[in-house]
This record gives C-alpha cells, sequence and structure tokens, in this order.
C-alpha cells in the first residue's frame, strides 16, 4: 500500500513513465533486462506502476539468485566441514531501488540486493551434539548385488549428518527426496527367498528400517511407520519401516530438549546408523532386537517393483 501511494503521488510530477531499459545484474552478469513501460497500467485514464508486475519480477528473479544455506557435515573421519553462506533477495531494498528507476529518465543498471541465510546447522552445534551415542542399530545385505548396495550408499549418504531440532519431525522421504535414475539410484530387481521383488530405488527400505530401529533404541517418538506386506530379512519381524515417493513415508518427532544427530555409514555388507545428541540430554532408551548377520539368498529377475 506504502509503494500504491508513491507510485500515484510521484505520478502527479511525472506525465508518464520513461520507456529506457534496466539491466538487472547478479554476480556482475545480467540476469535480466526489463522496459518501464512492461510496469506500466492506466487508472483513471492515467498511467500508473503496477505493484503486482514488480513483484512477479521479484518471483522470476528469486530462483536465479538466490542459493540455499549449506548445513555443516562431518566427514568419515570426523572431521567437521564448515556450512555455506546462503542468499536471498532483499525484497524490500529492491522495491526502493526498482521505483528510482521507474521515475527516473535515464536507462540504467542495479545490481539485486541480497540477505545473507546462515545455515540452520554450523559446526559449533555439530561440536555439541556429536558428543553422546543415544541410540545405535546395524543391519546386513549382499554386498555382491552392486545395485542394490549402491542404492542403499545413495539414501545412507543423503540422511547422514541431518540435524533434527527439538519438536521437529523427520520425513525419510522429504530428506532423501525422490529416488530416481536422474539422481544416481539403480534398477534393484531381486527377489529373496522367493519373496522379496523390488526395483529403482531397491534396498532403500533397508536404510529407512535401520533409521527406525536406531531412533526407537534412542527412544525418540515415531510418527508413522509402516511395515512391508511380506517379511524382510534385514530386520527381525515387524522393525521394518516401508517407504515409497508415492506411497507410505516414516517420520518420527525429536521431543527431547536438545537436537538429535543422525550418522549414517556403510562398510562392505553392513550399514551402521547411531544417533547422538549433547551430554545434557535427558533421554529414555529402548531395548530393541538385533538383525540377523545371515545374509539373504538372491537371484536376479525382471520382476521390477517399487520397495
Amino acid at each position: 500500500m506504502k509503494f500504491v501511494m508513491m507510485s500515484l503521488c510521484l505520478l502527479a510530477s511525472q506525465p508518464f513513465i520513461q520507456q529506457d531499459d534496466l539491466s538487472i545484474i547478479d554476480d556482475g552478469e545480467e540476469v535480466q533486462r526489463v522496459n518501464r513501460e512492461n510496469f506500466e497500467a492506466d487508472f483513471l485514464g492515467k498511467p500508473f506502476v503496477d505493484q503486482d508486475k514488480i513483484q512477479q519480477l521479484i518471483d522470476q528473479l528469486e530462483p536465479e539468485v538466490s542459493q540455499e544455506p549449506v548445513n555443516a557435515k562431518i566427514r568419515d573421519s570426523g572431521e567437521i566441514i564448515p556450512g555455506e553462506i546462503g542468499y536471498k533477495i532483499y525484497r524490500e531494498k529492491f522495491l526502493e531501488i526498482f521505483h528510482q528507476y521507474l521515475y527516473g529518465t535515464e536507462a540504467e543498471a542495479m545490481h539485486v540486493p541480497k540477505i545473507a541465510i546462515s545455515p540452520k546447522v554450523d559446526v559449533e552445534l555439530l561440536a555439541n551434539i556429536r558428543t553422546r551415542q543415544i541410540g545405535h542399530y546395524v543391519t546386513y545385505f549382499n554386498s555382491n548385488n552392486k545395485e542394490r548396495s549402491h542404492n542403499i550408499r545413495l539414501a545412507s549418504k543423503a540422511i547422514d549428518s541431518h540435524v533434527v531440532f527439538p519438536g521437529e519431525v523427520f520425513s525419510f522421504n522429504q530428506v532423501v527426496g525422490k529416488r530416481t535414475k536422474e539422481k544416481g539410484y539403480k534398477d534393484a530387481p531381486v527377489i529373496v527367498k522367493g519373496e522379496v521383488t523390488e526395483g529403482i530405488g531397491g534396498g532403500i527400505c533397508q536404510v529407512s528400517s535401520t533409521l527406525f530401529n536406531s531412533v526407537a533404541n534412542a527412544g525418540v517418538k515415531v510418527m508413522e511407520r509402516y511395515s512391508h506386506s511380506k517379511r524382510v530379512p534385514y530386520v527381525p519381524s515387524g522393525r521394518d519401516a516401508t517407504v515409497s515417493w508415492y506411497g507410505p513415508d516414516f517420520t518420527f518427532k525429536n521431543q527431547y530438549n536438545q537436537p538429535i544427530l543422525i550418522r549414517s555409514n556403510v562398510y562392505g555388507g553392513q550399514m551402521s546408523i547411531t544417533v547422538y545428541s549433547s551430554d545434557v540430554i535427558n533421554f529414555d532408551p529402548k531395548d530393541i532386537p538385533d538383525a540377523s548377520k545371515k545374509l539373504p539368498e538372491e537371484k536376479n529377475t525382471s520382476t521390477i517393483s517399487n520397495r
């Protein structure tokens, strides 16, 4: 409303909007070129600035010039990798500069004003919450099945170093994302003892099931979990958590007063997920039955489904 009133007031002294182009620059490169007349509308027979079109311009620019912050992570060696600052458009400043252009008389260039966004997880936080183990679980798989092993490693990497803050809900599907060939996931069509068939992203459910048992061991509140229709061999009966991008998800809520850290690692045919937090966390651990170390018998098949 403030800019609308300013537009009408300025028009009292400006008979029309000037028509020179404006070059919008970000990081030294032109990302868009606009003209004053593109933002002109008619009001009671006189031109005025269409504020909705300016907002549309900003919305178009946002994905081009913005950058999501990157959280700090922990290497397998234990070294903490610092996060990276992100950026988004400073909308109020953009509007101020853009209106100066609209009511100017010369062609100009403007640099997109941006606001820095700090990563949610930084080095200090990771250092503080990796000190106390509160949950742990290990499952086993046949590392000779290269495609399935590859998928397990990809999904494991996606959840490794993820931090769940107090009161926050973790969604496996949201954190891992859609399992597609473009993201590197492979067909893993196998039958285990004549029962379980898997397809694109085959093996992902072993990761979600290992995570379920690890957070359950930590006493974390499970919100959403579904079992497979048939028994799976990598966890005890009833201890699995099936996931599918267009179907079931596995979610849990951190009900504790401290953030929790997920560490996920794959070594050969062993997948290990450990949950950590700070020294001052007051948690309620649960006893969870161990997974069998016996590897399932497998044979290739052309049948494909998503498990």
